[in-house]
């Protein structure tokens, strides 16, 4: 899981470091259609790290919501191979 967040976050880097270069080289091209692009890629460089930060903070959020019982039944089913609803209603009887 480490080290599929921290590739997802060298590709997060590598798309706003593009997104800057392509919003400098439209601001100085100038012509009536980068203009248009070049506001597109300056909104896209703002609201693209919000919506990741967001995102993330949702997950975080979703992800520790459980209680702690909860929590031990996950582990619980995690360990057991993840049995079927049948085998756990068979355990509980």
């Amino acid at each position: 899981m480490k080290r599929l967040k921290q590739i997802t976050a060298m590709i997060g880097v590598i798309v706003l470091i593009a997104l800057y270069v392509i919003t400098l080289v439209l601001a100085v091209i100038g012509s009536d259609q980068s203009m248009q692009l070049f506001k597109a890629a300056l909104y896209a460089s703002v609201i693209l790290p919000v919506l990741l930060w967001a995102y993330s903070f949702i997950y975080k959020l979703l992800k520790n919501n459980y209680s702690p019982e909860a929590r031990e039944r996950l582990e619980k089913l995690k360990k057991d191979g993840k049995g079927s609803s049948a085998d756990t209603e068979k355990e509980e009887n």
